[in-house]
């Protein structure tokens, strides 16, 4: 479940780089122009100059780049030529009720954020990662009643270095798809209409749209704020799934820049034919 960034990049991963290596040349790729599935949730057309890996191969991804992985991941797609990628996780939350969309309140939430960043650098400091502030919206958040889709995005430092987190949740019958967009920050506006153009692309799977929800689907505890605010690892606490509070605030806010940018490097060195070995693709 990712409520914040989803990817934390270990600071020795230039150490690792052997063991990354050998976990992407051994990636499977879909490569577009195609259609593809995410299980038995979703369908993503992969453009041409995209490529895809399946759930298995992008917990391996992630979990060679050090960070967490819950079961959830349905993929990773990035292009082949340019810096960036992204990452769809669904979260079986349930069907979550967008009675609220006319009530967000970006201030209350950025408050709400913040103090929760407190914690957060807890962690971090526990993980030997460098602390986060929060410096304010990059986006505010922004539903599309019609899409179902939530975004926004904040802008955050870490040692001097800016960082921004920009978020997607997309809503289905029976769960949210989280998806994560990994770019440098100063990047970030000239990647935006490619990854508005994925996310175009992107449609849930007959039974799973949110407009299919039927009386007695179950019905997640939260609403849109919560999804903004992290809200629903409070829920998750509550109900006793601690595990589920540490992840999430393992992955929050822990990427930085010099780490998006040693990654995706990493993958177009590799990709294009710059590393040991290519990676595998259909």
């Amino acid at each position: 479940m990712i409520f914040g960034l989803c990817l934390a990049i270990l600071p020795a991963l230039a150490d690792a780089q052997d063991k990354t290596d050998d976990t992407l040349a051994k990636i499977k790729w879909t490569k577009g122009p195609t259609t593809a599935s995410l299980k038995d949730i979703a369908e993503l057309q992969v453009p041409a100059g995209y490529i895809l890996a399946n759930p298995t191969d992008t917990r391996k991804l992630l979990a060679a780049m050090g960070n967490p992985t819950t079961g959830a991941e349905m993929g990773l797609m990035m292009p082949t030529n340019e810096g960036w990628f992204v990452v769809f996780e669904f979260d079986r939350s349930g069907y979550v009720k967008d009675d609220d969309k006319d009530k967000l309140d970006p201030d209350a939430m950025l408050k709400a954020i913040q103090r929760g960043n407190e914690q957060g650098n807890i962690e971090r400091k526990k993980m030997g990662v460098p602390p986060m502030t929060i410096i304010g919206w990059e986006q505010p958040p922004k539903y599309n009643p019609e899409t179902h889709n939530l975004e926004w995005a904040i802008r955050g430092e870490s040692e001097g270095k800016p960082v921004v987190n920009y978020n997607t949740r997309l809503l289905g019958r029976k769960g949210v798809m989280e998806v994560s967009l990994v770019v440098d920050p100063e990047k970030l506006t000239a990647t935006m209409p490619a990854y508005q153009a994925v996310l175009q692309d992107y449609s849930f799977k007959t039974g799973e749209k949110y407009a299919e929800y039927r009386p007695g689907d179950k019905v997640a505890k939260y609403g849109l704020a919560a999804l903004v605010t992290g809200g629903a690892a409070v829920v998750a606490v509550k109900s006793g799934l601690l595990g589920v509070l540490l992840v999430f605030l393992k992955k929050l806010w822990v990427l930085v820049v010099a780490g998006v940018a040693a990654v995706v490097n990493f993958f177009k060195r590799l990709i294009n034919g710059g590393g040991r070995r290519k990676p595998n693709a259909e």
